[in-house]
């Protein structure tokens, strides 16, 4: 029941975004023609302010009852209308049982990104929001604890052995395909949305052990989905 409140409250945050980012633009900045717009944006200064944000999809799914939490503070700034270096700092971690397998997992440590986006709509700034497309490269290290039931070892008279590892160091590095929307809420407040598409590039593992959860990527696998949802503000100079 916790998954599918989750579930719904992410669905309808999605909703609310796209919703905003499809009202009119305001009488005063109606629509110019082509040229008109590039001539703007040709005279628009280079650097065009910079932003802060908060992602608080991973705190309301822990909350609502998830074995993982992580959430991150966005860092942002505006090239042009156009180009957006993107920095992510973030922390993860979770302390989760496996409940077919009796496996107890636990790890938590920071992660950082580093990217670019892409305003697809650079060139309509009279618009309450805009597309973006972007590219990440993630990386967090980290230590974990593993346990389980014993094993039993038939090579020396079936004798029993513990299965429990503490501390295992590990890091991980992963890339990160964007796509997500920007919406005007109130003057320098934003909200938004990402779906982020992500492929794991390299990770250390141990001979008795395998991380089951990375902090910043997710759980372990080659690749996997991911939506964030952000609280934005855009800074006052």
């Amino acid at each position: 029941m916790r998954k599918k409140i989750s579930a719904s409250i992410s669905l309808f945050l999605v909703l609310s975004s796209s919703l905003l980012f499809l009202f009119p633009a305001p009488a005063w900045a109606q629509k110019k023609d082509k040229e008109q717009l590039k001539a703007d944006y040709k005279a628009s200064p280079f650097y065009q302010g910079s932003s802060i944000g908060v992602e608080i999809a991973g705190i309301g799914g822990y909350l609502l009852g998830g074995d993982i939490m992580s959430s991150e503070i966005l860092l942002q700034s505006n090239l042009k209308n156009r180009f957006l270096p993107t920095l992510e700092i973030g922390y993860g971690k979770t302390d989760a049982v496996n409940d077919a397998t009796d496996m107890h997992y636990k790890t938590s440590a920071p992660y950082f990104r580093i990217g670019m986006d892409y305003n697809v709509f650079y060139l309509k700034p009279y618009l309450p929001g805009y597309l973006y497309v972007g590219l990440r490269y993630g990386m967090s290290s980290f230590t974990y604890d593993v346990s389980g039931p014993d094993m039993t070892d038939p090579n020396y008279g079936g004798t029993t052995v513990p299965f429990s590892y503490s501390g295992m160091k590990s890091k991980a590095s992963w890339l990160e395909g964007v796509v997500g929307i920007k919406v005007r809420i109130y003057k320098g407040f934003h909200m938004g949305w990402a779906v982020r598409y992500k492929m794991r590039m390299s990770i250390d593992n141990h001979e008795n052990s395998v991380p089951w959860y990375v902090p910043g990527f997710g759980k372990n696998a080659s690749s996997s989905f991911n939506l964030t949802y952000n609280l934005i503000y855009n800074l006052p100079f």
